[in-house]
Protein backbone atom coordinates (compact mmCIF):
# COMPACT_ATOMS: atom_id res chain seq x y z
CA UNK A 1 0.00 0.00 0.00
CA UNK A 2 1.41 3.40 -0.98
CA UNK A 3 2.19 5.94 1.74
CA UNK A 4 2.65 9.68 2.06
CA UNK A 5 5.81 10.98 3.74
CA UNK A 6 5.95 14.40 5.38
CA UNK A 7 9.38 16.02 5.29
CA UNK A 8 8.86 18.22 8.32
CA UNK A 9 10.77 21.30 9.43
CA UNK A 10 10.52 23.54 12.45
CA UNK A 11 7.40 25.41 13.50
CA UNK A 12 3.73 24.56 13.83
CA UNK A 13 2.88 23.89 10.17
CA UNK A 14 3.78 20.17 10.13
CA UNK A 15 1.51 19.46 13.12
CA UNK A 16 -1.32 21.52 11.60
CA UNK A 17 -0.95 19.61 8.37
CA UNK A 18 -0.97 16.21 10.08
CA UNK A 19 -4.16 17.23 11.89
CA UNK A 20 -5.79 18.12 8.56
CA UNK A 21 -4.85 14.84 6.86
CA UNK A 22 -7.19 11.81 7.03
CA UNK A 23 -4.28 9.37 7.58
CA UNK A 24 -1.07 10.04 9.51
CA UNK A 25 1.89 10.21 7.11
CA UNK A 26 5.38 8.91 7.73
CA UNK A 27 7.07 11.85 9.43
CA UNK A 28 10.70 12.58 8.58
CA UNK A 29 12.93 15.45 9.64
CA UNK A 30 16.32 16.82 8.68
CA UNK A 31 18.76 16.37 11.55
CA UNK A 32 18.55 19.43 13.81
CA UNK A 33 15.23 20.70 12.44
CA UNK A 34 12.60 18.68 14.32
CA UNK A 35 8.98 19.91 14.06
CA UNK A 36 6.94 21.12 17.03
CA UNK A 37 4.60 18.67 18.78
CA UNK A 38 5.20 15.73 16.43
CA UNK A 39 6.91 12.39 16.90
CA UNK A 40 9.42 11.91 14.08
CA UNK A 41 9.61 8.48 12.48
CA UNK A 42 12.94 9.01 10.72
CA UNK A 43 15.72 11.58 10.96
CA UNK A 44 18.02 12.05 7.98
CA UNK A 45 21.06 14.05 6.89
CA UNK A 46 21.71 15.70 3.52
CA UNK A 47 25.06 13.87 3.35
CA UNK A 48 23.15 10.58 3.21
CA UNK A 49 20.25 11.72 1.07
CA UNK A 50 20.50 8.77 -1.33
CA UNK A 51 20.18 6.32 1.56
CA UNK A 52 17.20 8.26 2.89
CA UNK A 53 15.47 8.09 -0.49
CA UNK A 54 16.02 4.35 -0.52
CA UNK A 55 14.53 4.09 2.99
CA UNK A 56 11.41 5.92 1.81
CA UNK A 57 11.07 3.50 -1.08
CA UNK A 58 11.46 0.53 1.28
CA UNK A 59 8.67 2.02 3.42
CA UNK A 60 6.32 2.03 0.37
CA UNK A 61 6.31 5.82 0.17
CA UNK A 62 5.17 7.13 -3.21
CA UNK A 63 4.23 10.73 -2.35
CA UNK A 64 6.17 13.37 -0.43
CA UNK A 65 5.04 16.67 1.05
CA UNK A 66 7.37 19.34 2.47
CA UNK A 67 6.24 21.55 5.36
CA UNK A 68 8.05 23.60 7.98
CA UNK A 69 11.12 25.80 8.22
CA UNK A 70 14.69 24.65 7.66
CA UNK A 71 17.98 26.46 7.18
CA UNK A 72 20.83 25.41 4.97
CA UNK A 73 22.72 22.81 7.01
CA UNK A 74 26.47 22.66 7.28
CA UNK A 75 27.67 19.65 5.34
CA UNK A 76 30.26 17.21 6.68
CA UNK A 77 32.20 15.79 3.70
CA UNK A 78 33.27 12.76 5.75
CA UNK A 79 29.64 11.58 5.99
CA UNK A 80 28.81 11.43 2.27
CA UNK A 81 27.90 8.04 0.89
CA UNK A 82 29.04 7.42 -2.72
CA UNK A 83 25.61 7.98 -4.31
CA UNK A 84 24.90 11.20 -2.42
CA UNK A 85 28.39 12.48 -3.23
CA UNK A 86 27.41 12.44 -6.90
CA UNK A 87 24.53 14.84 -6.10
CA UNK A 88 26.75 17.37 -4.31
CA UNK A 89 27.82 19.49 -7.32
CA UNK A 90 24.22 20.09 -8.45
CA UNK A 91 23.11 20.92 -4.90
CA UNK A 92 25.98 23.36 -4.38
CA UNK A 93 25.26 25.09 -7.70
CA UNK A 94 21.61 25.44 -6.71
CA UNK A 95 22.47 26.81 -3.25
CA UNK A 96 24.64 29.50 -4.84
CA UNK A 97 21.71 30.53 -7.06
CA UNK A 98 19.32 31.13 -4.14
CA UNK A 99 16.57 29.48 -2.10
CA UNK A 100 14.18 28.98 -5.00
CA UNK A 101 16.85 27.26 -7.07
CA UNK A 102 17.76 25.04 -4.12
CA UNK A 103 14.16 24.01 -3.59
CA UNK A 104 13.70 23.28 -7.29
CA UNK A 105 16.78 21.06 -7.24
CA UNK A 106 15.56 19.20 -4.14
CA UNK A 107 12.21 18.60 -5.84
CA UNK A 108 13.99 17.37 -8.97
CA UNK A 109 16.05 14.87 -6.95
CA UNK A 110 12.95 13.44 -5.26
CA UNK A 111 11.07 13.26 -8.58
CA UNK A 112 14.00 11.51 -10.26
CA UNK A 113 13.92 8.98 -7.42
CA UNK A 114 10.30 8.20 -8.31
CA UNK A 115 8.36 10.23 -5.75
CA UNK A 116 5.43 12.54 -6.49
CA UNK A 117 5.67 15.91 -4.72
CA UNK A 118 2.37 17.05 -3.19
CA UNK A 119 1.65 20.64 -2.17
CA UNK A 120 -0.08 21.72 1.05
CA UNK A 121 -2.95 23.25 -0.91
CA UNK A 122 -3.63 19.90 -2.60
CA UNK A 123 -4.21 18.02 0.65
CA UNK A 124 -5.29 20.78 3.08
CA UNK A 125 -6.76 23.69 1.08
CA UNK A 126 -8.52 25.08 4.16
CA UNK A 127 -5.12 26.20 5.46
CA UNK A 128 -4.93 28.79 2.66
CA UNK A 129 -7.81 31.29 3.13
CA UNK A 130 -9.50 32.77 0.08
CA UNK A 131 -10.26 36.46 -0.45
CA UNK A 132 -12.01 38.07 2.53
CA UNK A 133 -11.53 40.53 5.36
CA UNK A 134 -11.16 37.99 8.15
CA UNK A 135 -11.02 40.41 11.08
CA UNK A 136 -11.31 44.17 11.63
CA UNK A 137 -11.84 46.85 9.00
CA UNK A 138 -9.73 47.86 6.02
CA UNK A 139 -9.58 51.55 5.13
CA UNK A 140 -8.76 53.43 1.95
CA UNK A 141 -5.12 54.02 2.99
CA UNK A 142 -4.77 50.34 3.83
CA UNK A 143 -5.86 49.48 0.30
CA UNK A 144 -3.24 51.83 -1.14
CA UNK A 145 -0.55 50.46 1.16
CA UNK A 146 -1.49 46.89 0.20
CA UNK A 147 -1.15 47.69 -3.49
CA UNK A 148 2.26 49.27 -2.89
CA UNK A 149 3.38 46.32 -0.75
CA UNK A 150 2.23 43.82 -3.36
CA UNK A 151 4.37 45.57 -5.97
CA UNK A 152 7.39 45.53 -3.66
CA UNK A 153 7.03 41.86 -2.72
CA UNK A 154 6.57 40.87 -6.36
CA UNK A 155 9.84 42.66 -7.20
CA UNK A 156 11.64 41.02 -4.27
CA UNK A 157 10.33 37.60 -5.19
CA UNK A 158 11.37 37.96 -8.80
CA UNK A 159 15.01 38.09 -7.65
CA UNK A 160 14.51 35.43 -4.91
CA UNK A 161 14.93 37.77 -1.93
CA UNK A 162 11.79 37.51 0.23
CA UNK A 163 8.04 37.14 0.54
CA UNK A 164 7.09 40.04 2.80
CA UNK A 165 7.21 43.82 3.25
CA UNK A 166 5.91 46.54 5.57
CA UNK A 167 4.31 49.66 4.08
CA UNK A 168 2.78 52.66 5.87
CA UNK A 169 1.42 55.75 4.16
CA UNK A 170 2.91 54.54 0.89
CA UNK A 171 6.40 54.28 2.39
CA UNK A 172 8.29 50.99 2.57
CA UNK A 173 9.46 50.54 6.17
CA UNK A 174 10.99 47.11 5.77
CA UNK A 175 11.44 44.14 3.48
CA UNK A 176 11.92 40.50 4.27
CA UNK A 177 15.38 39.10 3.55
CA UNK A 178 17.35 36.04 4.69
CA UNK A 179 16.83 36.96 8.37
CA UNK A 180 13.07 36.43 7.96
CA UNK A 181 9.80 38.02 9.00
CA UNK A 182 10.53 38.36 12.72
CA UNK A 183 13.75 40.28 12.10
CA UNK A 184 12.00 42.59 9.64
CA UNK A 185 9.18 43.38 12.06
CA UNK A 186 11.66 43.95 14.90
CA UNK A 187 13.48 46.42 12.67
CA UNK A 188 10.24 48.27 11.95
CA UNK A 189 9.43 48.38 15.66
CA UNK A 190 12.84 50.00 16.29
CA UNK A 191 12.35 52.81 13.75
CA UNK A 192 12.13 56.32 15.27
CA UNK A 193 8.58 57.64 15.25
CA UNK A 194 9.57 60.66 13.16
CA UNK A 195 10.64 58.36 10.30
CA UNK A 196 7.34 56.58 9.88
CA UNK A 197 3.66 57.40 9.37
CA UNK A 198 1.09 56.00 11.77
CA UNK A 199 -0.52 52.68 10.99
CA UNK A 200 0.62 50.63 8.06
CA UNK A 201 0.51 46.93 7.29
CA UNK A 202 2.57 43.81 6.94
CA UNK A 203 2.07 42.10 3.57
CA UNK A 204 2.91 38.51 2.68
CA UNK A 205 2.71 36.71 -0.68
CA UNK A 206 4.13 33.85 -2.68
CA UNK A 207 6.96 34.68 -5.07
CA UNK A 208 6.06 35.14 -8.75
CA UNK A 209 6.27 31.83 -10.62
CA UNK A 210 6.97 30.00 -7.35
CA UNK A 211 6.62 26.23 -7.36
CA UNK A 212 3.55 26.03 -5.14
CA UNK A 213 4.32 22.49 -4.03
CA UNK A 214 6.95 23.77 -1.60
CA UNK A 215 7.76 26.79 0.60
CA UNK A 216 4.48 28.68 0.43
CA UNK A 217 4.61 31.53 2.98
CA UNK A 218 3.13 30.87 6.42
CA UNK A 219 1.77 33.16 9.14
CA UNK A 220 0.26 32.51 12.54
CA UNK A 221 -0.79 33.99 15.88
CA UNK A 222 2.79 34.95 16.74
CA UNK A 223 3.01 36.92 13.49
CA UNK A 224 0.06 39.03 14.61
CA UNK A 225 1.69 39.75 17.97
CA UNK A 226 4.87 40.92 16.30
CA UNK A 227 2.86 43.09 13.91
CA UNK A 228 1.15 44.72 16.91
CA UNK A 229 4.53 45.24 18.61
CA UNK A 230 5.69 47.02 15.46
CA UNK A 231 2.81 49.50 15.77
CA UNK A 232 1.09 48.44 12.55
CA UNK A 233 -2.64 48.38 11.87
CA UNK A 234 -2.92 44.94 10.36
CA UNK A 235 -1.84 42.02 8.20
CA UNK A 236 -2.63 41.62 4.54
CA UNK A 237 -1.74 38.54 2.50
CA UNK A 238 -2.21 37.14 -0.97
CA UNK A 239 -5.47 35.15 -0.91
CA UNK A 240 -5.10 31.45 -1.61
CA UNK A 241 -1.30 31.61 -1.48
CA UNK A 242 -0.44 31.99 2.22
CA UNK A 243 -0.82 29.28 4.87
CA UNK A 244 -2.57 30.39 8.07
CA UNK A 245 -1.84 28.30 11.14
CA UNK A 246 -5.09 27.95 13.14
CA UNK A 247 -7.17 30.63 11.42
CA UNK A 248 -9.84 30.84 14.17
CA UNK A 249 -7.12 31.55 16.75
CA UNK A 250 -5.60 34.14 14.42
CA UNK A 251 -8.96 35.87 13.98
CA UNK A 252 -9.51 35.96 17.74
CA UNK A 253 -6.02 37.35 18.34
CA UNK A 254 -6.41 39.98 15.62
CA UNK A 255 -9.64 41.14 17.26
CA UNK A 256 -7.96 41.24 20.68
CA UNK A 257 -5.04 43.27 19.34
CA UNK A 258 -7.23 45.60 17.27
CA UNK A 259 -5.64 44.51 13.98
CA UNK A 260 -7.24 43.78 10.66
CA UNK A 261 -6.56 40.44 8.98
CA UNK A 262 -7.13 40.57 5.25
CA UNK A 263 -6.81 37.92 2.55
CA UNK A 264 -6.46 40.18 -0.51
Amino acid sequence: MSRLALIAGRGGLPAALVQALPVRPMICALDGFAPDALKVDQVFRVERLALFLRALEDADVTQVIFAGAVQRPRLDPSLFDPQTAQMVPRLLRAMQAGDDATLREVIAIFVEAGFAIVGVEAVAPALLPQAAVLSGQVGAQDELDAERAAQIVAALGAVDVGQGAVVAGGLCLGVETLAGTDAMLAGVAALPSDLRPKGGLFYKAAKPDQDRRIDLPTIGVETLRRVADAGLSGVCFQAGSVICLDLPAMQAEAARLGLFLWAR
